[in-house]
């Protein structure tokens, strides 16, 4: 099954600060919302994938996960200890138990099934019921990224028209951009995650066509050579350092460091 780009979650510590800059920017952001396990988050919706700007409140009590379970709440609080950026890749999910056993078939680690549901705020005012599936998995030679797929039970409630206008005219996330000092090292992780086997190899690093969009793996100089972007400090490697979105309004590249960015580098090209 070849999975396609669902969302990344970009961690911050002051979600309302991180809304304010991202509306500045000319995107559209959802209302806030709270997970019951505490963590909130708003979102910018695209066509078909979103950018998840999450942070654990102040004085939330995260609950240990229990044994053979993943805590999505104690990874980011974990993540954000160490500093803000994109903390989770994620793809899309139409059978959470496939996914499951495709990823222990293929080697993967595989945690206890993980679902919720809450409400959200439709651009009406009105209330709504959202609920997902996620099913994580994790790659050992990058601990500090988060890996999970996710099924939207209620995309009807979930997607909405006025959420995935932007000022800017951004479109899709066309790419996910990961940087490890070796990309061949996660080859084979993404391969099975993804269900992608014929991944594309350069002197620049992996090239993977997902179902929707794409995720490379660059290693650090060609990161800078393409972008004009670079890592701070080489302690945090393998990272996702960046979002390539499609913007059909703009004529040229605009392009925005990641210290300018919450931790993560953004990237607007023309469609």
């Amino acid at each position: 099954m070849i999975r396609g780009l669902d969302h990344v979650v970009v961690a911050v510590r002051e979600l309302d600060q991180a809304a304010a800059h991202y509306e500045a920017l000319g995107f559209t952001l959802t209302p806030k919302a709270r997970h019951p396990w505490g963590t909130e988050n708003r979102l910018v919706q695209l066509q078909g994938t979103f950018l998840e700007l999450l942070t654990v409140p102040a004085g939330v009590d995260i609950a240990a996960p229990g044994q053979g379970a993943f805590s999505f709440g104690a990874f980011n609080r974990d993540f954000l200890a160490r500093g803000e950026g994109a903390s989770m890749l994620v793809l899309d999910s139409i059978d959470p138990d496939a996914d499951r056993t495709e990823f222990a078939a293929a080697g993967l680690k595989v945690f206890e099934p993980f679902g919720f549901e809450r409400t959200a705020t439709a651009p009406d005012g009105s209330a709504r019921k959202v609920g997902f599936d996620l099913t994580f998995t994790l790659d050992p030679d990058a601990p500090g990224i988060g890996f999970f797929t996710c099924r939207n039970r209620y995309p009807e409630n979930f997607w909405k028209p006025e959420y995935q206008t932007h000022a800017n005219g951004a479109l899709e996330l066309a790419d996910v951009i990961l940087v490890a000092r070796d990309p061949a090292d996660h080859h084979v992780f993404l391969e099975a995650f993804t269900g992608v086997r014929e991944l594309r190899s350069t002197s620049l690093g992996i090239e993977c066509r997902t179902a929707r969009g794409l995720i490379t793996i660059l290693s650090p100089v060609a990161f800078e050579g393409l972008y004009g972007l670079t890592i701070q400090g080489a302690g945090t490697l393998p990272c996702i350092a960046a979002v390539r979105l499609t913007v059909p309004a703009i004529q040229t590249r605009k392009v925005v460091a990641a210290a300018e960015n919450f931790g993560l580098g953004l990237i607007l090209d023309p469609a």
